[in-house]
């Protein structure tokens, strides 16, 4: 029984993440094209975002940074969705092995959680996504 509950619980979550969470075509994730990578460590990227409607759940932006193998989330923030452009910026100290300056790809995301269900948690449904190449200086 608990296997079948745990089954059904995570088929559900991966329909849901899978899903759009009402983006509308006003909806939009940009990132810039260059990021910066400090002696200590810190890396920061950053770009603009626009969303129309959060009265569903709240909305987030997300980043990872990407350069070889190497992957690591780089932050995120809360989205004020209000159809008007909004910039973002994301800042983490990333340490062994550090990333460096030259290419790179920025994977941000425009999540919306919304309840779902008899029990209303939160679930994540993308608004918007953007793959982009950057360079780290």
């Amino acid at each position: 029984m608990r296997l079948r509950l745990a089954l059904t619980a995570s088929s559900l979550l991966v329909a849901a993440c899978a899903s759009a969470a009402h983006a509308g075509p006003g909806d939009r994730l940009s990132v810039d094209g260059h990021g910066t990578v400090a002696a200590d460590g810190t890396v920061t990227v950053s770009g603009t975002y626009r969303c129309l409607d959060d009265s569903d759940g709240p909305v987030f932006v997300s980043s990872t940074l990407v350069q070889r193998e190497r992957s690591a989330g780089i932050g995120g923030t809360r989205a004020v969705c209000d159809g008007r452009p909004r910039t973002w910026s994301h800042s983490a100290v990333v340490k062994e092995p550090a990333y460096r300056a030259g290419a790179a790809r920025v994977k941000a995301t425009l999540t919306q959680l919304t309840p779902a269900g008899s029990l209303g948690l939160p679930l994540p449904g993308f608004v918007a996504t953007r793959d982009s190449a950057v360079t780290l200086r």
